[in-house]
């Protein structure tokens, strides 16, 4: 007899017994069969994890018909989160234990593309990109007073999303506008949002915007290789994860990026760092210079900013254990999940396709390894400490932005608030009490006054 087991309507596998847990040791799992309890969810998470570290594709075959008489991608935020993390572990499952199992993890990851109108809705749905957007672009206008030119380079994965704030309050100045470069890297990591114009386009946006507004503007993109990243419609799981960006850091100098002396330079990273790697070349951890992400730190240090920005979710995703991100992971991104209960019904096609955003990173948490797994989040006091191994000094927002970044908060959810951690100078936003993105400016340490 087999019982097909659906993780998501793009994924099925079929179990060959579909019995439960006969061992003894498995007795303490049977009354997890239809619990919502996120506790006993986590177990059943971390027994499958372990089953498949173990190889045994029957035990995981087992947890999994568990998992999902718990799973619903329109269920409650627990029941959707599982959906997801069910479908990561078919992922897995498929690569790891495919002599043992009938899985089927095959097939491609469907990238939906988003109009410029739908990405300002997507980022203004709760304040995860908000939070960070609002933080920075009060630095950065506190840290250019006085400068008549400035030049951001912009390493973000929101498409420009951040500017036409900060164009409007440069308008607004008493003294005029400065006039305003941004320079963005052609290469992107392959992760949503996903949009349906180029670069370019984005920028004759801006452009017409600043017209609008009276700023003198000039937008640039950094040319580098188009391979690195594959067209986002439909992109085969064995290649969506790689992006090498070894290329850019290349480009990243004084002469190929124009860098003028009667500029302010200004460097954004909105959750950019969390995909460079920050592993040796054996595959560890490191937090010194060995990493592609020390490399990219060190190279940006070099460039002299007067402020840079660092800007990430608060979550340590890095680990290469299975069980400790599964843990981490499920505990963490709960939150958007949760969050996103309070306002939209079950069945709201926004909801749905935002968890799928989700989605998609959880699988690239779980289901790879290697290359491969780009999604290596640290915590803010990771990156603070390695923002400071790279020669940088933590400049503190000022009340202004704490003002600021309230205001905004303010217009969603009661959930949502804000916490400071003084000794890294540090803003981080808070869902009912737990961290969700931290923002941080830094300056060259020998640029401190």
């Amino acid at each position: 007899m087999k019982t097909e087991l659906r993780g998501s309507s793009a994924t099925s596998i079929s179990l060959q017994n579909p019995s439960l847990f006969n061992d003894p040791d498995e007795s303490s799992l049977k009354g997890c069969l239809g619990s919502l309890d996120g506790a006993c969810i986590e177990k059943l998470l971390l027994h499958c994890a372990s089953a498949l570290e173990q190889n045994d594709g029957t035990l995981a075959q087992q947890v999994m018909w568990v998992l999902n008489n718990v799973a619903s991608l329109v269920g409650d935020p627990n029941q959707r989160l599982t959906s997801w993390f069910l479908r990561a572990l078919i992922s897995r499952a498929s690569k790891v234990c495919p002599a043992a199992t009938d899985f089927d993890g095959s097939g491609t990851i469907r990238r939906r593309q988003m109009s410029v109108t739908e990405l300002a809705v997507y980022v203004d749905l709760i304040p995860w990109h908000r939070f960070g957007f609002c933080a920075s672009n009060s630095a950065i206008f506190k840290a250019i007073e006085g400068y008549s030119k400035v030049h951001i380079l912009d390493f973000s994965i929101t498409h420009c999303m951040q500017w036409p704030t900060l164009i409007d309050a440069l308008a607004k100045r008493p003294e005029g506008p400065p006039s305003l470069r941004i320079t963005v890297p052609s290469c992107r990591p392959p992760v949503p949002p996903f949009l349906n114009v180029s670069c370019e386009e984005v920028g004759l946006r801006l452009s017409n915007f600043a017209k609008f507004k009276d700023v003198p503007f000039e937008f640039n993109v950094i040319d580098d290789d188009p391979s690195c990243f594959p067209s986002p419609e439909t992109i085969p799981q064995e290649s969506s994860h790689e992006f090498h960006f070894e290329s850019l850091l290349n480009h990243l100098t004084p002469s190929m990026l124009n860098l003028r002396d009667d500029e302010a330079l200004v460097i954004n990273c909105q959750n950019w760092l969390r995909y460079l790697s920050n592993t040796d070349q054996k595959g560890n951890v490191v937090q010194d210079s060995s990493s592609l992400r020390d490399a990219f730190l060190r190279t940006v240090k070099f460039l002299n900013p007067c402020i840079l920005v660092v800007v990430d979710e608060d979550s340590d995703l890095s680990a290469p254990s299975l069980s400790s991100r599964i843990t981490t992971c499920f505990n963490y991104l709960w939150i958007p999940f949760d969050s996103l209960e309070t306002f939209l019904p079950k069945d709201s096609r926004q909801r749905v396709e935002y968890e799928s955003d989700i989605g998609q990173k959880i699988e690239n948490i779980i289901s790879f390894e290697g290359l491969q797994r780009i999604e290596r989040l640290e915590t803010g006091i990771e990156v603070a400490q390695r923002m400071k191994n790279a020669g940088f000094s933590s400049v503190p927002f000022c009340e202004d932005t704490i003002g600021e970044v309230r205001s905004l908060l303010e217009q969603h959810a009661s959930g949502w608030g804000m916490k400071r951690e003084e000794d890294d100078h540090m803003v981080v936003l808070t869902w009912k009490g737990h961290n969700s993105v931290f923002a941080t400016a830094w300056v060259p340490g020998d640029l401190q006054d």
